[in-house]
């Protein structure tokens, strides 16, 4: 009689989960597998809170696996905030929790994910300061949306703008506040942020940009009352939503020795520098390389549960990861080196009128970035042709116009 080996996964989010399926697929009868999550719930899509906010989705919409998931695939699972792992003891090969359950593993998966950056501003520890990261930061911004009113969100990118989408669909005043001039700048160009600024505001989102926070001010209670900034001006403030990025997770895999530079690093296998620990998603650094996007969290996932399952021939390799936003009705994309640079051309095109905005980036006669807006049907063509190098030449002239266009499918 074969004597499964043990898996142990500590984190119950997207990437730790993937992996587990796609290692149930692959050797269903292989591990005997316990997980570990800090948060109470089955398996949820992160992805997905957004939609909640903004009231196209209720939670259970977005539950990926439910707690009888994991009793039918025989997962013993310790969730809440008492079963988070506090210690990874990697001499005996055991991992313990916070209330003292502890696991023995023969093959260890952290999947920590990350934590949201927390500015060190003056205040930044009052009530009515939250994050967007997980089910009770949409909780708490739900309740304060149903008995106040002015909502400010600290962060021009992807997290910020669905937040503030999400508060102003629930009847709140929200203002953005962003460091930048250009809104989703480490995604867009000018032009692009400019259409999409203009979209947002017709939603009525306001937005300060280009600003520097100073200070978050209390009122007697010790509740937030206002945000000041470095120009001697304040906004009036009910609720701070802080979404200025991420910062993979990994303080208990540094606790427990393993190598870490700003992630946890990780080989071609998924495999950390003891090669019984493997590590997915959010808090791994692969080549220089970290994320904060789901599509590469997903094929980490499959190249892990290839090792897990002893078959062993699947290497990661970081691709240009596409951004889209989720806010329905806002079309945009952009892949690759978008910007450009001395050695590389740009094809243009612009509808003013139905508001369409393409900027293509080709070096050495192939595409290598792109952005869209208002009309992003080619964008998957756009990252075929950039993921495979392919020589455009042949189709230069009209590959602004999309697949259709130069004849291809």
């Amino acid at each position: 009689m074969n004597v499964k080996k043990r898996l142990v996964v500590i984190g119950n989010g997207m990437a730790g989960m993937r992996t587990v399926e796609e290692l149930l697929a692959a050797a269903p009868d292989q591990y005997e597998i316990t997980v570990f999550g800090a948060e109470p719930y089955g398996n949820y899509n992160r992805i997905l809170l957004s939609s909640v906010l903004c009231g196209e989705k209720n939670l259970g919409d977005i539950v990926i696996n439910d707690r009888e998931w994991y009793d039918h695939h025989g997962i013993r699972l310790h969730a809440g905030e008492t079963k988070a792992v506090v210690r990874i003891d990697r001499a005996k090969k055991q991992v313990h929790a916070q209330d003292g359950t502890s696991a023995a593993y023969d093959r260890l998966l952290i999947a920590t994910g990350s934590n949201a950056v927390k500015p060190a501003l003056p205040g930044n520890d009052l009530a009515g300061v939250v994050s967007f990261r997980d089910i009770a930061d949409v909780k708490t911004m739900l309740a304060y949306s149903r008995s106040h009113s002015k909502a400010v969100v600290l962060g021009g990118g992807l997290l910020g703008l669905e937040a503030a989408n999400g508060l102003v669909q629930r009847g709140m005043d929200v203002t953005v506040v962003h460091n930048n001039e250009v809104l989703l700048n480490r995604q867009l160009d000018k032009p692009a942020a400019k259409l999409l600024q203009a979209a947002l505001v017709k939603r009525g989102i306001h937005f300060k940009m280009a600003a520097q926070t100073q200070a978050l001010l209390s009122d007697a209670q010790g509740h937030i009352r206002a945000v000041s900034f470095t120009d001697g001006s304040e906004l009036p403030c009910d609720i701070f939503v802080m979404a200025v990025g991420v910062r993979p997770n990994i303080s208990l895999a540094q606790q427990a020795g393993l190598y870490c530079e700003r992630g946890i690093v990780v080989n071609d296998t998924l495999q950390s520098y003891d090669p019984s620990i493997y590590a997915v998603g959010e808090c791994i650094q692969h080549r220089g390389d970290t994320f904060g996007l789901v599509a590469p969290l997903f094929e980490q996932a499959k190249v892990c549960a290839n090792h897990l399952s002893a078959d062993g021939t699947a290497h990661y390799l970081t691709l240009p990861t596409a951004t889209k936003l989720k806010v329905t009705g806002i079309n945009l994309f952009s892949v690759g080196n978008f910007l450009g640079d001395a050695h590389s051309e740009t094809i243009h095109f612009t509808d003013a009128t139905l508001g369409v905005y393409k900027k293509l980036v080709i070096k050495a006669g192939k595409l290598v970035g792109a952005v869209l807006y208002g009309d992003t049907a080619d964008g998957s063509w756009y990252q075929e042709l950039l993921e495979q190098g392919q020589d455009i030449a042949g189709i230069r002239e009209g590959l602004v116009f999309g697949k259709q266009y130069v004849g291809i499918g």
